[in-house]
Order: C-alpha cells, then sequence, then structure tokens
C-alpha cells in the first residue's frame, strides 16, 4: 500500500492548494516502527508529511464527528463505511468532505509481530505480501498473510464504498461468505460457559475507555458511564458486574451501526477481545435483516428505521 503515498500527497496538496478543504486528515510517520499516527495538515507544503502503510489501522473517522470545516480525509474501506455512518447520523455533512479513497490490502496487527519477534524492534518495512522485521541483533522475513488485524482477515469491504478521488484501483473484493464462524461457536455454548467466557475475557478490563475513544460511532457528549444522575454504572474496575454492564451497553449503543473496523481491539492496553460483542450484533443484524452499516449514506441505521410490516418472529 506505500505505492499511494505519492498520490495521496497530491492529491492533498492539490485540494488544499485550491482552497477546496481546509485540512487534511491523514497518516504521517510516528517516533516509533508500526506507530503510524493521526496528522491534521494545513498547508500543501506539509503534505509530504503524509504516509499510509499496514501500520494506518486507526480510524479516521474517529475525529469528524461535530466538526465545521471543510475536510479532506483518507479513508480505507472501514474508514469511508464510518464516515457514511457519521452522515447519516447528522455528525458531519457530505459537501463538507473531500474524501481520498484508498483500496486497503489489510492492516498489519503489531502486537503479532512483537509475538514473534524477540529483540527490540528498529524497523519494519513492508515488500509486498512479505514484511521485513529488523532488530539491533536479528532480521526476520514474515508473510504478510500471518500478521494481519482479526477485522481485517474477515473484512469483506476493502474499497471505499464513497470518495472523490481515488489513491489508487479498486481491488477485486474477497467472496460474500457467512464470516461469523467465531460467533456460532460461542452461540452453541451453554448459558454458563458462556458466561464464564466473557468473565474471563473481560477479567483484564482496567475500564481505561480506549475502545470507547477510538470508536467513531461513541461520539455523545457525556458517556452513560459518565453520568452522575442517575449513575449507570460503578467507577471501580474491582466491580466486574460494572466492567460486563459498560461492555455490554457499549456494544448495544453500537448495535447495527458498527462496520467492524476494529479500532476498538487496536486500542484496548490488555488485548481484550471485545469485538466478540459487536461481532455478534453484526451477525444478528445481517441473519435477520441482511443489514451491514455504512454501505450507503440513503438508508438510516437498522435500530433507526421503523417498518409497520416489520416481521417479529424471531424474538417470540
Amino acid at each position: 500500500m506505500v505505492e499511494y503515498i505519492s498520490k495521496i500527497q497530491k492529491i492533498s496538496k492539490k485540494i488544499l492548494q485550491d482552497g477546496k478543504v481546509d485540512i487534511i486528515i491523514g497518516f504521517s510517520s510516528g517516533s516509533l516502527p508500526m506507530a503510524s499516527r493521526p496528522s491534521f495538515i494545513k498547508s500543501p507544503e506539509d503534505a509530504d508529511k503524509l504516509i499510509f502503510d499496514g501500520n494506518c489501522g486507526i480510524n479516521l473517522a474517529n475525529y469528524l464527528a461535530g466538526r465545521k470545516e471543510k475536510i479532506g480525509i483518507i479513508a480505507k474501506g472501514c474508514d469511508s463505511r464510518n464516515i457514511a455512518q457519521l452522515i447519516v447520523e447528522n455528525k458531519i455533512k457530505r459537501e463538507q468532505l473531500f474524501i481520498i479513497g484508498v483500496p486497503c490490502f489489510k492492516m498489519i496487527d503489531k502486537r503479532k509481530i512483537s509475538l514473534l519477534f524477540e529483540d527490540e524492534i528498529t524497523q519494519v518495512t513492508e515488500v509486498g505480501d512479505k514484511v521485513i522485521v529488523k532488530g539491533k541483533a536479528k532480521e526476520k522475513t514474515f508473510n504478510r498473510e500471518d500478521l494481519l488485524q482479526a477485522n481485517c482477515i474477515t473484512c469483506t469491504h476493502h474499497n471505499p464504498v464513497i470518495y472523490d478521488e481515488l489513491a489508487g484501483e479498486l481491488i477485486k473484493e474477497p467472496d460474500q461468505k457467512d464470516g461469523y464462524e467465531d460467533v456460532k461457536k460461542i452461540e452453541a455454548m451453554s448459558s454458563d460457559k458462556r458466561w464464564s467466557h466473557f468473565s474471563e475475557m473481560l477479567s483484564a478490563c482496567i475500564r481505561c475507555y480506549a475502545c470507547r475513544d477510538a470508536c467513531p460511532l461513541c461520539y455523545c457528549p457525556t458517556c452513560f458511564v459518565d453520568e452522575a444522575a442517575p449513575q449507570w454504572v460503578g467507577k471501580s474496575a474491582d466491580n466486574q458486574i460494572d466492567v460486563k454492564t459498560f461492555h455490554i451497553l457499549r456494544a448495544f449503543h453500537c448495535a447495527g451501526r458498527c462496520t467492524d473496523c476494529g479500532a476498538c481491539e487496536r486500542a484496548c492496553p490488555m488485548s481484550i477481545k471485545v469485538r466478540e460483542f459487536t461481532r455478534k450484533l453484526n451477525s444478528d443484524a445481517m441473519r435477520h435483516y441482511e443489514w451491514e452499516a455504512g454501505l450507503t449514506t440513503d438508508k438510516r441505521p437498522l435500530l433507526d428505521n421503523f417498518r409497520v410490516n416489520d416481521y417479529q418472529d424471531f424474538i417470540k
């Protein structure tokens, strides 16, 4: 995906020079390997700082809600779906945006690399379907497919769904498949085993709310966990009921809206698989309503779309 960089820089310079946008939201190199970071570019000269690679997994749509200026934004498939969702939910206007679409060849999970490479990592380079990792004393080459983020493995929407200009040719999308084998495995458990599974999974949660803060859909001015009157959940991470309440309610707030971008899991410092909650809800949305979030700006979100003839058999 590094071949997109020159095109991204060229487009960004031009739309800034032409006054089409006031700011570009994209990525620039971080201070550490695999730490590509969000970058806000306001002058054509600074557009040369923009990059794009397999470490640009942060969802840039997270920086859009409520902004008033004209914005250029770099958007891979999941970013563009969240942008579409924010447009539908009236958190940003389509005419404010110049979307630079980047077909995505999937993002790298830096945690997988860290587990496979014992030395301190000094450089990571992507070359085709290989990833070359260098340390102070050794070098290893990995197959890129073995290092992907979990959400990218099951993703079927690599191309941006809305864009104004593309930084590369659209790619062939994977064949549509069920893609929810992980959900079915948990659904097959007994209720007691499911409770034990999620209790163990969430036992490491420190209630830092990084999953919430990284999610483009969690834009409420005051989150329910911060409400004092009434107080929905306590503040301590020691009370596992409060921890579970936070994760379950957050997931339900994303029901019919989540694009499975993986921002929540990527941000979690404890490596908790919080997508298991939203994946279940996405599976239900597909199973009962054939609905995937963020594919169009012409339809209201699933739970915001009342139909008199809506069938109810599944809740009987």
